[in-house]
């Protein structure tokens, strides 16, 4: 596991000793902030359920403003803040341990400016429907900036149950799958 392009390219990451936590391959990852583009540089990015953090690293290594990255296992954001150091990414990157349930909804309640993001990713644990909670937590919440854009990565097979959340305020765009792993774009309605 790698950063792939941008400040910090080809720094290898650690990954976490522990069981659960599933690192994005680096050709999903490509492939997502190809798609991404030029929508990472001076973003906000929040990284729910950070695991190995790669995702959010990989957004800062491409110019992302600031990330936030939220993990409850203390030794997993240890990785985390370990991987921040070696790509020399830490100045930028704020992380926190908790449930990232417990974080939605403590931000439900009109968060500063410091707390809109302009990409929320989204990678649970699978399997346990926290894909679905999350999006609709996400869905009524003030944490997305107006031209914001959340993305879900899930196992395929778990796309029933994310797809059947009913959104007031997002609108699913886009979706691609990459093996055994399915990334699903939300916006704003406009």
């Amino acid at each position: 596991m790698r950063v792939v392009t941008g400040e910090a390219k080809g720094r290898r990451l650690k990954a976490p000793k522990t069981m659960g936590t599933r690192p994005i391959i680096d050709r999903v990852k490509t492939a997502l902030f190809d798609i991404l583009s030029t929508e990472v540089e001076e973003a906000r990015f929040l990284d729910l359920f950070a695991g190995t953090g790669s995702v959010g690293i990989e957004a800062l290594s491409r110019g992302a403003a600031q990330a936030t990255f939220i993990e409850m296992n203390y030794k997993v954001l240890k990785v985390i803040r370990e991987n921040l150091q070696i790509t020399g990414l830490a100045d930028r990157a704020e992380t926190l341990r908790g449930d990232a349930f417990k974080f939605l909804q403590a931000q439900a309640q009109l968060p500063a400016p410091e707390r809109r993001y302009d990409i929320i990713y989204v990678a649970p644990p699978q399997y346990q429907e926290l894909a679905a909670r999350a999006l609709e937590l996400l869905d009524s919440s003030p944490l997305l900036s107006e031209e914001g854009l959340v993305i879900v990565q899930i196992y395929p097979k778990e796309r029933p149950g994310v797809a059947a959340v009913t959104c007031q305020r997002l609108v699913l765009s886009d979706e691609r799958r990459y093996g055994s792993t399915l990334l699903m774009f939300y916006r704003m309605r406009p």
